[in-house]
This record gives structure tokens, sequence and C-alpha cells, in this order.
């Protein structure tokens, strides 16, 4: 993660977050570790918990505790309440900033524990769920501080989301099942930025990919990309492997998996598992067994098997490694230096979601070229003064 390391020199130079308490609730793994050590470098008070109960790396977490001393609460498979006890534990901290992944440290605190806003200046938010609830909350008047959306840095969703997402999904599938992708009909739910990366590593595979939408704009997108669209109802009939990405409620829902043929295999990868409806699959079943990690087999009525993965949560860190350490460092790197615009600027912004600023989104994807040896053209002052003029044409 080489950006991340030039920030983290910077950072332990000129110490920007000195004596800043910080709550993180973030997948806990070696990128992660890496995200939360360049903060304590830069003088920041870091406590950590998960984002999710399957994505833990155990390993990290004992590593930032007994190595790095920074508190962190994240068991791999943790149940619920162990979860939300975790998400009370980092908030006992009284941060200053807030850094999440699906914004349910964000929710708690203005619902549970608003006793603890007024110490809060800032936050940032990492994924494409978390910026919906927060934008919910910030039409509603409820949101109390600024927050940056990481997740809509173009170095972050272009490459994390579309790279990163396409390629880890497929691995945490490959790994769970040992699934052939060539020939495999493969359904697509959502063709957002994680969609179109699902979309394209399945075609490279060799797979037949269908996409399911609910926007026109982005059906229409797949189309010209030349997958076949099809509404949800239509594809559960021909699929063979179902993969949601959309950030939403019940993409697959009880209709859908009626109609799948025996042998359907089931994942998400989006942030949270209400993308499948769970307990619709539970209700048709009369038998339910896991029959390998991450693989649970629900027989129907009819004789049918349908297979979920990694119980409906993100398939690609609840069964493998999650995204390359190589785009989440542009990630990452986003997540550093917006925290460092907050603690400049906070006295400047009101409650509300903001974008990153475009100056730190190209400092990122400058560094990132910089670190892989490649240089690239800059604008000459006469051609620097053309694109500002309204005057010059020919």
């Amino acid at each position: 993660m080489r950006v991340l390391r030039i920030i983290k020199e910077r950072f332990a130079q000129e110490k920007p977050l000195q004596g800043l308490r910080m709550a993180a609730c973030l997948h806990v793994t070696s990128e992660t570790a890496n995200l939360a050590i360049t903060l304590k470098e830069g003088g920041a008070d870091v406590v950590l918990c998960a984002s999710n109960p399957l994505s833990t790396q155990d390993d990290v977490a004992a590593a930032l505790v007994g190595e790095y001393g920074i508190p962190t609460f994240s068991i791999k498979g943790e149940d619920n309440n162990t979860y939300y006890q975790h998400l009370s534990a980092v908030l006992d901290h009284r941060p200053q900033y807030t850094m999440d992944d699906g914004a349910d440290l964000v929710s708690m605190l203005h619902r549970d524990r608003s006793d603890l806003l007024s110490n809060v200046v800032g936050g940032t938010e990492e994924t494409t769920t978390g910026v919906i609830r927060l934008n919910a909350m910030a039409a509603d008047n409820a949101l109390k501080y600024p927050i940056i959306a990481v997740n809509e840095a173009e170095t972050k969703h272009f490459f994390d989301n579309r790279y990163g997402t396409g390629q880890s999904t497929l691995d945490g599938i490959t790994r769970a099942t040992n699934i052939l992708w060539a020939g495999r009909r493969v359904v697509v739910g959502g063709y957002g930025w994680c969609g179109r990366g699902v979309a394209s590593r399945a075609r490279g595979m060799g797979a037949h990919v269908i996409v399911t939408e609910v926007n026109a704009v982005r059906a229409l997108e797949a189309v010209m990309d030349g997958f076949t669209v099809m509404t949800g109802l239509e594809a559960a009939k021909v699929g063979e492997v179902f993969i949601t990405v959309t950030g939403g409620l019940h993409t697959i829902s009880g209709d859908h998996m009626a109609v799948m043929s025996d042998g359907a295999i089931i994942a998400n990868s989006g942030h949270f598992n209400v993308e499948i409806d769970i307990p619709a699959l539970e209700a048709m079943a009369v038998s339910h067994r896991e029959v390998k990690p991450y693989v649970e087999e629900y027989t129907t009525t009819d004789g049918r098997r349908l297979y979920l993965l990694g119980e409906g949560r993100l398939i690609n860190l609840a069964a493998a490694e999650g995204h390359p350490s190589a785009v989440m460092d542009m990630s990452f790197a986003n997540q550093a230096l917006s925290v460092e615009y907050l603690v400049k600027n906070h006295g400047n912004m009101d409650p509300g979601v903001y974008v990153v600023p475009v100056d730190t989104d190209q400092e990122v994807g400058r560094l990132k070229l910089a670190s892989m040896g490649i240089a690239i053209d800059s604008l000459t002052a006469n051609q620097q003064r053309y694109q500002e003029s309204w005057e010059e044409g020919t």
C-alpha cells in the first residue's frame, strides 16, 4: 500500500491528528490495519471495531492490540449482540471523529448515544450503502455533523468498487464453491460501480451474464456494454449463480427463489445481508444444512436445493480476503486525507454529506501513478489559459 505509506511517513513528521479521538467501524483486515496505523502515526487516538461479523481477520485484530496498542473490538463470526456491543464500546471512547463503513456507527451514535454528539466534529463514510443512509439522515435534518463520503471519490468507486469488488466477489464464491465460471448463467443484481465490476469479471471468466436493474439509465448502459438485461423474476428462472450488489432490500425475494432451478447458488456482495430475503428462504425450506464452510443448502418442498453463501453477508470478505491491497491503498488514502481535511476545515462545514475535495482525489491519483513509476503530462500555461477562457474558440 505505497500511497498510504507515503501519507504515513508525512503524518509521522507533521502529526496533523495529534491528540484527536477517533472511532472507526471498518472491516478488520490487514489493509484496514495499515490505515489505523497511519492514523495513529498522525497522532490520533484510534479505536476500531468491525463493520461486518464475518469480515474480521482475527490475527490482524490481535496484532493491532498487541503490537500497535490500538484497541480493537472484533471477532470473526461474532453474533449480532456482540457486534452491537462492540459498536458501543468504540463510542465509549467519546470520539471527535468517526470513520464508518455502512453507517452503523453513525446510526447508533445518533439513535442511542446522542449524548456524545456534542464531542463529534466530523466523520467519513466508506461505502455506497452508508452514503445512501447518510443522505437519508441529511434529508431528514437528522445528521448532526459533517461527513465526507469517501465512496464518492473517483479514486474510490472507479477502482475499489469496480475492480476490487469485481475480483474479490468472484474470488469469494470460487473459494466457497470451486465452481467453474465458464458457461455459467450468472445474474448480477445491480449495475452500479460494484455491479459493473462483478459483471465484467464474470464475463472475463467465460460466464453468460444477465443484469437486473431498477434504474433505466444503468440498465441501458448494461445493454450497451453487451449484457442481457431482464427483470428479476425472468432472470431467476434461467440463472445459475445470483450475486446481489445493490445496497437495497430484498433484491432477491421469496418470489425469485420460488422459481430458481435446483442447485442455484445465491451470494451477496452488498454491505448488509438484507439484499437476500433469507427469512423467505428459510420459510420455504423443509431442511437446512451446512455442506461446507460458508455454503448452506436449503431444500424446498418441491425438492429443489438452493445454496446460500456466507450467510448472505459480504461473500468477498466472508469466504475470501476482500479487495486487493492495491485498490484499498487508494480508498484508505482518501480516508486518511479526508480526516486531515476535516481537521483543518470542519469549522466551516455545516452538518451534511460532502464529497471528497477534488484536490484530494487528484492527489491520491497522482501518488498512485508515482508509486507505479508512471508519469503523465501537464497542461502548459497557454493550455491552462485556454481551458479557463470563454472568449477564445478555434
